[in-house]
């Protein structure tokens, strides 16, 4: 690990600082600040628009589709800086970071045209639709159907755990184009309006109470022939780079979330006297190893990404990150329901003394299932070591293709 920030960065740093400085409400850095329910509203209503006009929204992206151009160190750098001032950027996961990020590689000029800008000011909501009832880990497995008719194609199928669908404006799906072509090869990735006839959203409730994953139904649904990204029937391809981002892209700055939310949870234990337990301590003391792993491994792929180096330690690593990261968060969570004991079967979320953990997402549930942001982080990390590619999955591609080992046998036919 050789990484030195340029002095160029260290500019861009100063910038970005005194912005967030300038524009965060008063108080923000103070030790134990934080915003009632009120304020927090207003400052969510308020805190897109700031990031709008400072440019800070998909800053990465060239100018001339609205962003700033950023280089990669510059976008290290902001990540840092917003982590480091706990300030949120927009969370429009799947415009900012996965569908964009795709149209700029593989769209057309007029796909860019059309859909990166409403993507850029909020205009538009999307979804993902991946995953099917039988086409999960075996992604390439899927079933939906898209058949051209004139300058339309029409969608008959299924998708499920499809997050934010009730709200959707835009699916960035996967339907098969090609049903006599092997399986990886007759893909498109299309994008489709969400609010026509022939879509049916149906909720999926959640441990929690909450409803943020959904089944979408196609039947006759359409969309513009001219919506396939990257070209028809090389959708797998499209695709393996849309899950690449969902993979993560911030280097330096992801493992601060697990930071945060450990050093809530060692206060839990100290808190109830837990932390005496030795077999307790050793858990903390294995997760906050995991946690100083996950920092140290993210300056390596920083620093092999600006050298652009691809040995295979380097493969492995990108190979390893999400099934290392989806685990251990897994495994803490337990640690934490742990130490909570039987406390950690009262649902104390909900209202304005509900109890905040910095970094970690609030309650999703309803207000008639109040859990707490330990709780539904809790319930969350059941479902890391599966989207994004499962941890066995992962485990394939580090096994076949950075080791070298041969595939499974596949089951027999009789």
């Amino acid at each position: 690990m050789d990484l030195t920030y340029p002095p160029e960065a260290e500019e861009f740093r100063a910038e970005v600082r005194a912005w967030l400085e300038e524009n965060l409400p008063e108080g923000w850095f103070d030790e134990g600040f934080e915003l009632t329910g009120e304020e927090r509203e207003q400052f969510n209503k308020e805190w897109t628009q700031k990031l709008y006009e400072g440019g800070w929204i998909c800053a990465s992206w060239p100018k001339e589709y609205g962003g700033k151009g950023l280089s990669l160190m510059q976008n290290v750098v902001l990540n840092e800086e917003f982590a480091r001032a706990r300030a949120p950027m927009r969370a429009d996961f799947f415009g900012d970071t996965l569908v964009g990020p795709t149209i700029l590689q593989w769209g057309t000029e007029e796909q860019k045209k059309e859909f990166l800008p409403k993507i850029l000011k909020g205009e538009i909501k999307w979804c993902q639709g991946f995953s099917e009832p039988d086409a999960g880990s075996d992604l390439a497995s899927l079933k939906t159907r898209a058949v051209l008719d004139g300058d339309q194609w029409v969608i008959n199928g299924q998708k499920v755990w499809t997050t934010q669908a009730q709200i959707a404006d835009y699916i960035f799906l996967l339907a098969r184009t090609d049903p006599e072509a092997p399986k990886h090869a007759g893909i498109s990735y299309l994008l489709v309006p969400m609010k026509q006839p022939g879509i049916e959203v149906r909720p999926i409730i959640q441990p929690d109470g909450s409803g943020e994953f959904n089944e979408v139904f196609f039947q006759d649904a359409r969309c513009p022939k001219d919506n396939v990204v990257g070209g028809v029937n090389n959708g797998w391809k499209v695709a393996m780079t849309t899950l690449g981002f969902e993979r993560g892209t911030s280097a330096t700055t992801s493992y601060r979330r697990f930071e945060r939310e450990l050093d809530v949870i060692i206060g839990k234990a100290r808190a109830n006297g837990k932390i005496a337990d030795p077999v307790i301590r050793q858990r903390l003391a294995v997760a906050w190893s995991k946690v100083q792993i996950m920092r140290i491994n993210g300056y390596r792929s920083l620093t092999a990404t600006l050298h652009d180096r691809q040995d295979p330690g380097v493969v492995a690593l990108g190979a390893t990150n999400k099934m290392f990261w989806s685990e251990y968060h897994r495994d803490v969570m337990e640690l934490a329901m742990d130490i909570l004991g039987l406390d950690g079967l009262i649902l104390t979320g909900g209202g304005d003394q509900e109890e905040t953990v910095p970094g970690v997402v609030r309650s999703r549930g309803r207000d008639d299932y109040p859990v707490s942001p330990l709780q539904a982080a809790f319930f969350f990390s059941r479902s890391e070591t599966i989207w994004g590619g499962t941890a066995e999955i992962q485990r394939n591609i580090v096994g076949e293709r950075v080791l070298g080992l041969p595939k499974e046998p596949k089951p027999s036919a009789r």
